[in-house]
């Protein structure tokens, strides 16, 4: 029969349990967000690391509360666990709620305070040049990835195209990933 105290501890073991596992997917996504995001500097994918890290701490102080019977940790634990539940929740529905001109701001202010390499990077890997335009000077060099784009035989004026229509779809999915 379940009904007391033991089945108690015990579903209370086995959820903590579950909510260790939990932690450890929140902070591969977050890390796979971040790994995957070279340009946006999204301080979501922080955030969601920073849930992680935080779920796997509170399910410890779980499992020892309902180990030990302390029902001043349970409580706490409880009053803890709501509440990041709530900070989840919201950075769940920003994720979701951003739409593509506010991606496309983010993308804006990560680029402009990336570091000259980190665009290389990015340019190298999308083969593409510049941000929104090939002709501004926000960007280095493009002689690389020229190369690629335009066969032997093309005309100087040959460029490869800006690298915001290749990074959109990518944003889109580290944020819908994130949500």
């Amino acid at each position: 029969m379940c009904g007391g105290f033991h089945c108690s501890k015990n579903a209370l073991i086995a959820l903590n349990v579950l909510y260790v596992m939990v932690g450890f997917l929140l902070i591969g996504v977050g890390v796979y967000g971040r790994a995957s995001s070279i340009v946006t500097n999204l301080p979501i994918i922080g955030g969601i690391l920073a849930c992680g890290v935080i779920l796997i701490l509170i399910s410890i102080l779980g499992l020892v509360g309902a180990v030990k019977h302390h029902q001043v940790m349970l409580f706490f634990y409880m009053i803890i666990l709501f509440m990041l539940f709530l900070i989840q929740f919201s950075i769940a529905c920003s994720c979701l709620a951003v739409n593509q001109s506010q991606q496309r701001e983010f993308a804006e202010q990560g680029w402009s305070l990336a570091p000259i390499d980190i665009k290389q990077q990015v340019q190298d890997e999308f083969i593409c040049c510049g941000f929104n335009s090939t002709v501004t000077d926000d960007h280095p060099s493009c002689e690389n990835v020229n190369a690629i784009c335009c066969p032997k035989g093309s005309p100087e004026s040959c460029a490869c195209s800006p690298c915001m229509p290749k990074l959109e779809s990518t944003i889109d999915y580290a944020f819908r990933l994130s949500g």
